[in-house]
C-alpha cells in the first residue's frame, strides 16, 4: 500500500493545518493509500497544531489586559510549545478594529512561559505571529525577569523563539502598527517608545536589540525575548526539525502540502517551500494545493488551485471538501497507470 504524506500549513481565514491534513488523508484513504498526517507551521500562529495541540492550559493576561484561557503544550520530553497568538493575538483582541495598539500587551505570553518552566519544561519553543501588540515584549519582560537568562545553565529552560520575519525591532511599528490598527501618529508614538525599550534593554541587559534579525516580529517581542537571552531562530527549519519532517517526508511515496495562496513569499522560508526542497533532495513527488495559486509561481512546482478548479464559491463555502477532491484527482492522475 502506497504512503501520502499530508503535510500542509494552515488556509489562513478558512481551515487549520490539522483540518487540511484530514482532508487530504480522506483522499490518500479514497484511493487505497495510506496516509500520515503531519500539519505544519512557520512560526507563526498554528504553531501548537504542528506539535498535536495543547495538553494544558493556563489563565493568563489577554492583549487586552483581561484574562484568557490560553492552551499550550508540555511533552514527556520536557519541551513546551507556547504560542504567543493564543496569550497576546489580534484575534482575541477583536482584531484591528476592537485593538488598541498604543496598550496591547504581551504579559500573557510571558505568563505562559513562565507557566512552563514552572512546570519543569528544559526546552521552551515560542512561536510569535498574529500579535495584538507593539510593546516591544515588555509586558513579557517584567514576567520573566526573574527567569533569565534563558540558557538552561541555572535549572531553567533554553528558550528558542520561532519567528518568521526579519523585521528590525525599532521597524515593528511601521511593518506591523497598521494591520494591529495603529494609525499613523500612533505608529509614530509607537517607534519613539521602541527606541526607549531599545536602549533601556541594553542598559538593563547588556543586549542590543537593535542588531538582532527578527527582533521585531510580534512587535517586538522576538526582541524582549531575545534581552533576556532567549534564542531567536527561523520558525520553519525548528518546526521541521522537531517533527521528524525529513524522515516523514523520506519515507513516503508521495507528498501533498499547501496554503492558502502559493505565492512568491511560499518559497522564503515558508511551509510549501520548505517541504519542497526536502521532497526534492528525496526524489519524492509532491504536489502543493492552494486556495490561489499567483500566476508567477504556477511553474515552479506541480500545484492546483482550488479557486480556478472549483470556483470562488464554492472553495470558500466548503475548502475541505474541494482539497480531497483536488488531493484524489492528482492522486488519480499521477498514480493510477503506476
Amino acid at each position: 500500500m502506497p504512503t501520502l504524506l499530508a503535510a500542509p500549513d494552515k488556509f489562513r481565514g478558512s481551515a487549520s493545518a490539522p483540518q487540511v491534513a484530514g482532508a487530504m488523508a480522506a483522499a490518500a484513504a479514497a484511493a487505497g493509500w495510506s496516509c500520515r498526517q503531519l500539519p505544519l507551521a512557520d512560526g507563526g500562529e498554528g504553531t501548537l497544531d504542528a506539535f498535536g495541540g495543547g495538553n494544558r492550559t493556563t489563565r493568563v493576561t489577554g492583549p487586552h489586559g483581561r484574562p484568557v484561557d490560553a492552551a499550550w503544550q508540555l511533552g514527556d520530553d520536557g519541551v513546551a510549545v507556547v504560542e504567543s497568538a493564543l496569550a497576546s493575538g489580534l484575534a482575541l483582541a477583536g482584531g484591528a478594529e476592537g485593538n488598541d495598539p498604543m496598550a496591547a500587551t504581551t504579559r500573557g505570553t510571558g505568563e505562559l512561559i513562565a507557566a512552563a518552566v514552572e512546570a519543569g519544561a528544559r526546552r521552551v519553543l515560542v512561536s510569535l505571529g498574529g500579535s495584538a501588540t507593539t510593546d516591544g515584549g515588555l509586558g513579557a519582560v517584567d514576567v520573566l525577569a526573574s527567569y533569565a537568562p534563558f540558557d538552561g545553565r541555572h535549572g531553567r529552560a533554553e528558550v528558542l523563539v520561532a519567528c518568521d520575519v526579519r523585521t528590525a525591532f525599532c521597524d515593528a511599528a511601521v511593518v506591523f502598527g497598521p494591520q494591529k490598527g495603529a494609525t499613523a501618529t500612533q505608529v509614530l508614538e509607537l517607534t519613539t517608545r521602541l527606541r526607549g525599550l531599545a536602549a533601556g534593554y541594553r542598559e538593563r541587559f547588556g543586549v542590543d536589540v537593535t542588531r538582532i534579525e527578527g527582533a521585531g516580529a510580534a512587535g517586538g517581542l522576538g526582541g524582549g525575548l531575545a534581552a533576556l537571552g532567549a534564542r531567536l531562530t527561523r520558525g520553519f527549519p525548528l518546526i521541521a526539525e522537531h517533527t521528524g519532517l525529513a524522515e516523514a517526508i523520506a519515507g513516503a511515496d508521495a507528498v501533498v502540502t499547501g496554503e492558502g495562496r502559493l505565492d512568491a513569499e511560499s518559497f522564503n522560508g515558508k511551509v510549501v517551500g520548505g517541504v519542497l526542497e526536502i521532497a526534492a533532495k528525496h526524489g519524492v513527488p509532491t504536489l502543493v494545493v492552494a486556495g490561489v495559486v499567483d500566476s508567477g509561481v504556477a511553474a515552479r512546482t506541480a500545484s492546483i488551485s482550488l479557486i480556478d478548479q472549483f470556483g470562488t464559491e464554492a472553495s470558500w463555502r466548503d475548502p475541505l471538501g474541494c482539497v480531497t477532491r483536488a488531493t484524489a484527482e492528482w492522486i488519480r492522475r499521477e498514480w493510477t497507470a503506476q
